[in-house]
């Protein structure tokens, strides 16, 4: 959604006949008048499903995938055209296999009740995390008081803040930032800037998060620092504008990706290592509450910080 979202906002209303695919919009004039190009509407105007239960969430991403739509004005057909463009097999990949693996395909954890063919049957379908918990304590986190939570919880600070902070500074960058870090002296238009802004940044993280077995950190909060001085570095270039080429802000994107996945892959691989086996589940849960809370606040703090930049001459 945010790669696209650059795109989807920058194509002009159109008027008329609404049943056709239009083969190639005409873009809508930016604000000239400002030296970042601005569109009218920051790319942070997005949203996305988070900080429910896991049934709730798979059923929001397949009903409500298409959820870009919503910035259109009424009567575009840019939505019609972005979904031509990705294929049916593209928007199945959203909107069909995910569902379909979560409802259909993994079984349930509750206990069974097995006898003769039954018990063979279960015995072929094993779950994909196996707990070692007591009978007495079946696993599951519904089992631990709200006091034993709540002491887990405030274990889990050392790693949920930094998390927040990584999820905050990037995601302020990518949100907010990556729209105004604008060349003119390239052969890239605008829109090819930040296309492959958000390629760099979605390879760093793929890289990174497939590291774990060469390098594990255990101290996420360097990562949180490192982050948030990529966030004021290139916040400083949007308003003095001193990087003179587009390629370094490649590699800082590129770099920026990497501390994100690195982050995001040793927190949880380090609370996974370090909690009991009876507190995993629950742990494990609550911090995924990190992701959530930086986007959504870099997100609030990217639509004003669009605004007053873009009102600039």
């Amino acid at each position: 959604m945010l790669s696209a979202a650059h795109d989807i906002l920058s194509h002009k209303r159109t008027s008329g006949n609404q049943s056709h695919v239009d083969p190639g919009p005409t873009l809508m004039p930016h604000n000239s008048s400002s030296r970042f190009d601005c569109n009218s509407v920051s790319t942070a105007a997005r949203c996305a499903p988070g900080g429910h239960p896991p049934h709730t969430r798979h059923q929001t991403v397949g009903s409500s995938w298409p959820s870009p739509a919503a910035l259109q004005p009424p009567g575009s057909r840019q939505w019609d055209l972005c979904c031509w463009k990705l294929r049916p097999g593209c928007l199945f990949s959203f909107c069909g296999d995910q569902p379909v693996c979560y409802f259909l395909l993994l079984t349930s954890p509750e206990a069974q009740d097995p006898g003769g063919e039954e018990e063979a049957e279960s015995a072929a379908r094993q779950p994909l995390i196996r707990t070692e918990a007591p009978e007495s304590k079946p696993g599951s986190s519904s089992s631990l008081s709200l006091r034993e939570r709540w002491t887990v919880f405030k274990g889990l600070l050392w790693y949920i803040v930094p998390l927040v902070v990584v999820y905050f500074a990037k995601y302020f960058i990518n949100q907010g930032l990556f729209e105004l870090l604008f060349f003119r002296n390239t052969s890239l238009s605008h829109a090819q800037q930040y296309r492959w802004y958000q390629m760099l940044y979605q390879a760093g993280v793929f890289a990174s998060r497939s590291s774990l077995r060469c390098c594990r950190i255990r101290f996420t909060w360097a990562l949180a620092l490192l982050q948030c001085l990529n966030l004021v570095f290139l916040l400083a270039d949007v308003w003095f504008g001193f990087l003179p080429s587009i390629y370094l802000v490649f590699l800082i994107i590129l770099y920026e990706g990497l501390l994100g996945g690195a982050a995001y892959v040793n927190t949880f691989h380090n609370i996974a290592l370090e909690t009991s086996d009876e507190h995993r589940e629950f742990a494990m849960a609550a911090t995924c509450i990190s992701d959530t809370l930086g986007i959504s606040l870099s997100g609030l703090l990217a639509l004003p910080l669009h605004d007053f930049l873009c009102q600039l001459s």
